[in-house]
């Protein structure tokens, strides 16, 4: 049983369609071991607690540099016995101490289809007010492992959404969590979970079957 470390620093709508899937049996082999947010204020907290998961904030407030705070969100997930690392809207830059610890075991969801839209200066609304900026067409979402860039590691799932005529950035962001979003992590979740891709030579390879 794969276990979940799902961090997150909003509302956490993510994280609730990944709490559906576990619950609803589309994610198998799963469960949900700990959320895990930077901001005592996050809905996603009260989410976690209402699924009956662990929820636990670690907020770079309470300690003394940045240092000190990367060590406690480590070992917040290592005391929790964390298989897989979940970035669910986690508006914190991850620390190499991290990356190394999970190397390959941690999953990020960017709202585009990388490489348009992603690096640093891109995520949140922010994505989308450049999409809509550029004119595309078409846009999305991406579920990539993460590496010591930003959404520079290797791509998992991507799913593509329509750019519709008057389109806001909060339509559009919208539409990228139904339609993408809230499909392809979930499935990433599970691709993994039953052993159906793995990373190799910096590439993810999945398995037929």
């Amino acid at each position: 049983m794969l276990r979940l470390g799902i961090c997150v620093s909003g509302g956490g709508t993510n994280l609730q369609a990944i709490l559906d899937k576990l619950e609803s049996g589309e994610i198998t082999n799963a469960c949900a071991a700990v959320v895990v947010s930077n901001n005592p204020g996050a809905y996603a907290l009260q989410r976690a607690k209402d699924a009956g998961v662990t929820a636990v904030c670690v907020s770079p407030r309470d300690y003394e540099n940045r240092e000190a705070f990367n060590r406690a969100l480590v070992d917040t997930l290592k005391e929790h016995q964390v298989d897989l690392v979940v970035l669910a809207g986690f508006l914190v830059v991850i620390p190499p101490l991290m990356v190394e610890q999970y190397r390959n075991r941690i999953i990020n969801v960017h709202p585009s289809l990388i490489p348009s839209f992603c690096g640093t200066g891109n995520y949140g609304l922010k994505v989308h007010e450049n999409a809509l900026k550029r004119g595309v067409k078409v846009t999305g979402a991406t579920v990539h492992f993460v590496d010591e860039g930003t959404d520079t590691g290797p791509i998992i799932l991507q799913k593509a959404v329509e750019v519709e005529e008057g389109d806001t950035p909060e339509v559009l962001q919208r539409r990228v969590m139904e339609q993408a979003e809230w499909v392809i992590l979930p499935r990433a979740i599970d691709l993994i979970a039953n052993g159906r891709i793995r990373v190799e030579n910096g590439r993810v390879i999945r398995q037929k079957g």
